[in-house]
């Protein structure tokens, strides 16, 4: 089980997870992505490929170690883990992703290719959580290099979608602050997978994995990834 966490947090949106993940007997990689758990700085100088090529060298240990591969992730975590999908294929064997991001609607990012010349950062996005007392550990900057590069990552998903077949699972917040619902529309008209549920998540923020209704996605995760180890093992009832 890889499990990517999102743009300018941290491994520890994704702990809670990843330890309900091991306790169902799953075995687990939570790489902390280059350029984040450090400082934005540094994050700006890292490129989607760099968090890309990290989240693929996660994939390739686990698949030395394990008979099935599924992914998890958060935000651009998800992103990354529908390339992933896209490149590896059936070694892929499905993927559960919460507020997923592959395009941003508002009319603000157009500006970022000029902006990101002129600005190293602005005001952060972290910690769009409902729960009180949560906290993702993430930047109080967002590094504009950086999500400059990321728009690159959404284009390269947004084009190949079609090329994603594995079981699909998306958990959706409504009340998101940080990502417009336009991903999950275009992840839904694009992918081609033939087992595809999708979940709204009414209690929580964007960082849905440390609010309220976490506790439902992991649960639910652990639900879909075991019905499709049996769907594999042919023990299915």
């Amino acid at each position: 089980m890889l499990l990517c966490h999102g743009f300018t947090g941290s491994a520890k949106s994704m702990i809670g997870w990843a330890k309900h993940l091991e306790a169902a007997g799953f075995r687990v990689q939570l790489p902390c992505l280059p350029g984040h758990g450090t400082s934005w700085q540094e994050l700006n100088e890292t490129t989607w490929i760099d968090w890309y090529d990290c989240a693929d060298d996660a994939f390739a240990t686990l698949q030395t170690q394990c008979d099935q591969v599924f992914l998890a992730g958060l935000s651009m975590g998800a992103a990354l883990c529908l390339r992933l999908a896209q490149q590896h294929g059936p070694s892929v064997s499905g993927l559960a992703l919460v507020n997923p991001v592959i395009n941003i609607s508002d009319p603000r990012m157009r500006a970022l290719p000029i902006l990101r010349l002129a600005l190293p950062s602005l005001g952060g996005i972290v910690n769009d959580i409902a729960k009180p007392g949560q906290d993702e550990w993430g930047y109080q900057r967002l590094p504009l290099r950086a999500l400059y590069s990321q728009t690159f990552l959404w284009a390269d998903v947004r084009r190949n979608l079609g090329r994603v077949d594995q079981p699909l699972l998306v958990y959706r917040a409504i009340h998101d602050h940080v990502v417009d619902p336009s991903s999950v529309r275009l992840i839904k008209a694009g992918v081609r997978s033939s087992d595809q549920s999708y979940v709204e998540l009414e209690r929580s923020y964007h960082v849905a994995t440390l609010d309220y209704d976490a506790e439902d996605i992991f649960d639910g995760s652990v639900a879909f990834f075991r019905r499709l180890t049996k769907e594999a093992d042919g023990t299915a009832e």
